[in-house]
């Protein structure tokens, strides 16, 4: 009897225990308690979906406890990348979202900091570039979308939510160029977010918009616009509609990663937390689901990695922006 009582003690602190401790520490797994997502563009954009998704994942999965979530546009992403360094004593806690322009706008001097000036965590994603036009547009293919570009170049904007030779417009000036324009005359509109680019898109003010892949393919499941072409290899299997530029003889491919990073100084304990979390999430059920539905390609950078893919990054984009004449 005393063996009954003392296992059903047991029993009921255990349950105890595992209820105050929630869903994160059931399976024992939880890494880190809360994280607090720094996004440096406004909602709907690339780095909102990639920031929100990741977010997801590892609540899902219980390797962290819960996320929350900060817009923080201006700049071309200088206004995050400044308050984080700046409060850098007190920002232990948030990770912040960036991609390719960090690199390309350190290049053109857009703002004074670069990735060395941060705490370099992880890159997890590449996610391929998109051209798209509104749902209810004539034209249909990247030919169509020439020919318009030949009748009327002045009249036929490309627009996209970063600033003139960031990556929205890199990503345009690539593809002109691949289909034989001076990438020099194409007229591209900055927008600055995704969402701002894609209601410019639906008011006529653009004639086509250069996004994410990812966001094109949200875009596209709504019925708001029509994916023209992905730098893709192959088609993506997270929208198989979508044409590759390359099936339409425009030779261009693109993948632009996305990852986090912290605030300068950030204990080594809680870099460690940080880069064990998401190593761990790729794993995760709940991973790929938000990364298949999303259309991502997993590009896992964890630290010192993430600093050479960076520093490569750094002289491919260079010397192609001095071939496009963006440097």
């Amino acid at each position: 009897m005393t063996i009954f009582n003392l296992t059903r003690r047991v029993a009921i602190a255990a349950s105890a225990a595992l209820m105050i401790a929630g869903p994160g520490y059931a399976g024992g797994h939880q890494v880190v308690e809360s994280i607090h997502f720094l996004i440096p563009g406004g909602a709907g954009g690339g780095w909102d979906g990639t920031a929100r998704g990741t977010g997801e994942a590892l609540t899902g999965a219980g390797l962290v406890g819960s996320a929350s979530y900060e817009n923080m546009s201006g700049g071309g992403g200088g206004k995050a990348i400044g308050y984080l360094i700046e409060n850098a004593d007190s920002s232990h806690g948030t990770l912040m979202v960036n991609s390719t322009p960090i690199v390309i706008r350190s290049l053109t001097g857009v703002f004074p900091h670069n990735f060395r000036d941060l705490t370099l965590v992880s890159g997890t994603i590449g996610d391929y570039a998109a051209l798209v036009v509104n749902s209810d547009s004539n034209l249909s293919s990247m030919s169509d979308l020439i020919s318009a570009y030949d009748a009327d170049p002045s009249g036929t904007a490309i627009g996209g939510g970063s600033v003139p030779g960031g990556m929205d417009h890199l990503v345009a000036a690539m593809v002109m160029e691949a289909a034989g324009k001076d990438a020099l005359n194409v007229k591209y509109i900055p927008y600055d977010a995704g969402g701002k680019a894609m209601a410019a898109l639906l008011s006529g003010e653009i004639k086509a918009l250069s996004t994410g892949f990812s966001e094109a393919v949200a875009m596209a499941q709504a019925g708001e616009v029509k994916i023209l072409g992905v730098t893709s290899d192959a088609r993506v299997d997270a929208f198989a509609d979508a044409p590759t530029m390359k099936e339409q003889g425009i030779d261009t491919n693109f993948v632009n990663w996305r990852g986090f990073f912290a605030a300068p100084g950030l204990p080594a304990d809680k870099l460690a937390a940080y880069q064990e979390a998401i190593d761990k999430m790729y794993a995760t059920p709940e991973w790929e689901a938000v990364r298949a539905r999303n259309g991502w390609v997993n590009i896992h950078n964890p630290g010192d990695k993430f600093q050479t893919f960076l520093e490569g990054q750094e002289k491919v984009i260079g010397d192609l922006m001095k071939k496009l004449g963006f440097l």
